[in-house]
């Protein structure tokens, strides 16, 4: 296996940047997100289940602070972030950088009538929902004609069979993480974003034929570069 494509995401929810290169860190991808909407009256952080409107904006860093483009292409000054944002999106929001505290999102568990929500607290550092995954990655193969947007995948890799990896290690470049989980997908992956229509079948199709489940997730073993073209080394337990 190599890596074909580098993900990152600087705010949770929104579209993101393709990368060549990039440190990892123990909090994953440098600058991945690092940033959320804080939605004031509920202290959630808002995601695409809650506010689907946030996957036609895009967020890049740009050296240690992060540029959101809004969908009419317009760019959100750093000092005008909350009240630009709030106007958009017709409710008071903050756009918070990750700290010490982690985040609480939520999610529909009836997914055909958005209804029966539920709510849990993720790690601190970062806006990640699961304190198992801090990177994750997914195959070509795996793929097929899926869009990687979908998914919000960090990591793309060719060949096939990534689920093989969970509970080993693996090596990318200088980078050696743990991989925990397969991860769970929700109804976010059936939103409409920018060339992408709303598609209820592909979260009822992988309900149906993997468990629920696409990509996996990691922690960070050893922070290291990786690269577009690295190989991935699977460590298997002596």
């Amino acid at each position: 296996m190599q890596v074909t494509e580098l993900w990152r995401y600087p705010v949770k929810s929104m579209g993101g940047e393709r990368l060549e290169s990039t440190d990892v860190g123990e909090l994953g991808i440098e600058g991945d997100r690092r940033w959320g909407v804080f939605d004031v009256a509920t202290a959630t952080v808002l995601t695409a289940r809650r506010a689907p409107e946030l996957l036609f904006a895009s967020a890049r860093c740009v050296d240690d602070a992060v540029v959101v483009t809004l969908p009419d292409g317009d760019d959100v000054e750093p000092g005008s972030a909350d009240a630009v944002l709030s106007t958009w999106l017709g409710r008071a929001v903050e756009l918070r950088r990750a700290g010490d505290e982690g985040g609480t999102y939520e999610n529909p568990m009836d997914v055909d009538n958005e209804a029966d929500w539920v709510s849990w607290t993720g790690p601190a550092g970062a806006w990640h929902d699961s304190r198992w995954s801090r990177v994750s990655l997914a195959s070509t193969g795996s793929l097929g004609d899926w869009d990687i947007r979908r998914f919000r995948t960090n990591v793309v890799v060719d060949g096939a069979g990534e689920d093989g990896f969970v509970g080993d290690h693996i090596r990318i470049g200088g980078a050696e993480l743990a991989v925990f989980k397969q991860i769970d997908r929700c109804v976010m992956i059936t939103r409409p974003q920018p060339g992408l229509d709303r598609d209820l079948g592909l979260l009822k199709g992988i309900n149906r034929d993997r468990s629920g489940c696409f990509s996996i997730g990691a922690l960070v073993a050893s922070p290291g570069c990786i690269a577009v073209g690295d190989a991935v080394e699977h460590l298997r337990p002596a």
